[in-house]
């Protein structure tokens, strides 16, 4: 059976928009997703007529965190016992890092967890001003355990401190004082329309060394953390509290520790 694209693909004047398009479930990342942007990001590395790739989405979600239904694999981290193998969802974002042409991103809705990740992720970010974002992570008793793998270096930690431990929702002009966000606005496309056309005046060469050179410490935490990150995440999601909180988030109800 023949699924629907999960990733819309549009190009225009150098830039591949790679817009996620599951919104039946808030475009969450699910298996599928994963790996479908996965080979839409290489393929935009691979074609030479690429100068940037503009993530965003369909619907009123950028993205609500793991698909909880359908997680992307922890590529065999549980079956093998080996909590040392990369997620599919490190590979990603790492992926997105390492991409030798730069990643924005451009969100017109709600960010919630993993999608925080992706953000963190891309190079340049720009949000609509009633976007709203928050680590909800420890409200279903985990942690935003891989998600640091991009967020700890680019973002303020005293702000992560407070955010991380309450899930609290936080507004756009928030999100770009603390680092998550390059920039905020009413009109998102006036915000980016002088950005892409810096980048379609930049050379590939130079922006694939000069994104290497901003990049070097991001991967450093990746190469540091990325194997401990991957097996407190399996640690956490196969956990007694975060089967009850995940089980309280799908049935809309309390987890059994709200006070």
């Amino acid at each position: 059976m023949t699924h629907a694209p999960l990733i819309g693909r549009t190009r225009a004047r150098g830039v591949e928009t790679l817009s996620l398009d599951a919104v039946d479930t808030r475009n969450a990342l699910s298996a599928a997703l994963v790996r479908e942007l996965a080979d839409a990001l290489t393929d935009s590395a691979k074609d030479t007529d690429v100068r940037a790739v503009l993530l965003t989405h369909t619907g009123g979600t950028f993205c609500a965190g793991a698909d909880l239904r359908d997680p992307p694999p922890l590529s065999a981290s549980l079956e093998r016992g080996d909590p040392h193998l990369p997620d599919a969802f490190v590979a990603l974002l790492r992926q997105i890092v390492e991409l030798p042409k730069p990643v924005l991103a451009r969100v017109t809705g709600h960010v919630r967890a993993g999608g925080l990740g992706l953000l963190a992720a891309c190079d340049i970010t720009a949000a609509s001003t009633p976007s709203t974002f928050a680590f909800t992570e420890v409200r279903i008793g985990v942690a935003p355990a891989v998600i640091s793998l991009p967020l700890l270096p680019r973002t303020d930690p005293r702000a992560l401190t407070r955010y991380y431990l309450t899930g609290e929702r936080f507004d756009a002009p928030e999100a770009a004082r603390i680092g998550l966000l390059t920039a905020t606005g009413d009109d998102i496309d006036a915000v980016l329309a002088p950005v892409l056309d810096g980048l379609r005046r930049s050379a590939p060469q130079g922006l694939a060394e000069t994104k290497r050179l901003l990049t070097a410490r991001v991967l450093e935490t990746f190469d540091r953390d990325a194997a401990d990150l991957t097996a407190l995440s399996a640690r956490l999601f196969t956990s007694a509290p975060a089967r009850e909180g995940m089980t309280a988030f799908l049935e809309r109800r309390d987890p059994a520790w709200v006070l």
